[in-house]
């Protein structure tokens, strides 16, 4: 969608396509992986939300968005799908590893967890385990994306604990506005109360995904010289009208006036859900998009060369 071209934006210290040392942008994530980050997220962030208010509907939309959306871009991204399988073998190294796992957990005990509710399969004194196991796996994979990148050391801009952060506030911020929408399309949820509680969560978690998204510019604005060219692309560059426009404006900033100063119904709950869901795929291409590896050498000591 923004496709990079070095022909506009190479500036002093950007080496492009050459073999000259300077910056340079990561070319091994782009948009079937940001795709398979936003359904993993947004599928494990309405499991954990339907879970907690009982809400059925939500938990099987859940497990399909994950189980299916994620793992078809997952494969379509890797070179040699065959050979997945042995990303299970180092959860002590990998945070791929542990995701995949909790993936594992978070699909089968949530299913399970599903089964036991429509057929009453789960033996009683089993259907408390189920329930945390499944859990678990969801906040696994709701997470552990931010934590893969954050182990990005060469990537400046990653390489922040805000990273997982915002993998959470976003994930369940989508969970919280599809079971509002879920709710208004006529499925029921089984505590009228929560209806009230999950409008004031929905608003909590705008208002903490835009501070998460300025510690992010924060941080890259006075971090290292690679965090610096990612705050430059997504604020003064060509990122940055996709940035401010789609994910800060439209993703955030609309979809809270909307909510403090519009009566909720099912226009608004669907115009809200469409802003929050099109500023949290724009925030998982661009942050790929914004990826810049930092160079051996600083743009002080390649000018002096």
């Amino acid at each position: 969608m923004f496709k990079v071209s070095l022909k506009n934006i190479l500036r002093p210290g950007f080496a492009g396509g050459t073999f000259k040392s300077g910056y340079r942008f990561q070319k091994y994530w782009d948009t079937p992986m940001a795709t398979a980050f936003f359904c993993g997220e947004t599928g494990a962030g309405l499991f954990i939300v339907s879970m907690l208010m009982d809400f059925l509907p939500g938990i099987i939309l859940g497990l399909l968005i994950t189980g299916v959306g994620k793992t078809f871009f997952h494969l379509t991204h890797m070179g040699v799908p065959s050979k997945a399988w042995r990303a299970l073998l180092r959860p002590d190294r990998s945070w791929i590893s542990r995701g995949l796992w909790g993936i594992i957990f978070f699909v089968g005990f949530g299913s399970i967890h599903v089964l036991g509710v429509l057929f009453n399969v789960v033996p009683a004194g089993l259907e408390p385990v189920v329930y945390i196991l499944a859990i678990a796996g969801a906040m696994v994979v709701v997470t552990y994306q931010g934590f893969a990148m954050s182990h990005s050391t060469a990537i400046s801009f990653w390489s922040t604990g805000l990273m997982p952060i915002s993998s959470m506030l976003y994930g369940l911020l989508m969970g919280s506005s599809l079971v509002l929408v879920l709710s208004a399309l006529g499925f029921s949820i089984s505590n009228p109360e929560h209806f009230s509680m999950l409008g004031l969560a929905q608003i909590t978690l705008i208002v903490a995904v835009q501070i998460c998204l300025l510690s992010l510019l924060h941080g890259a604005k006075n971090g290292s010289k690679g965090a610096q060219q990612s705050y430059i692309l997504l604020v003064k560059d060509f990122l940055a009208r996709p940035f401010l426009l789609g994910v800060v404006g439209v993703g955030s900033i609309i979809p809270l006036l909307i909510l403090l100063f519009i009566p909720t119904n099912f226009m608004t709950n669907l115009i809200v859900t469409g802003c929050v869901m099109l500023g949290f795929y724009l925030f998982r291409l661009l942050v790929f998009k914004a990826g810049v590896l930092d160079p051996i050498l600083s743009p002080a000591d390649i000018f002096k060369r």
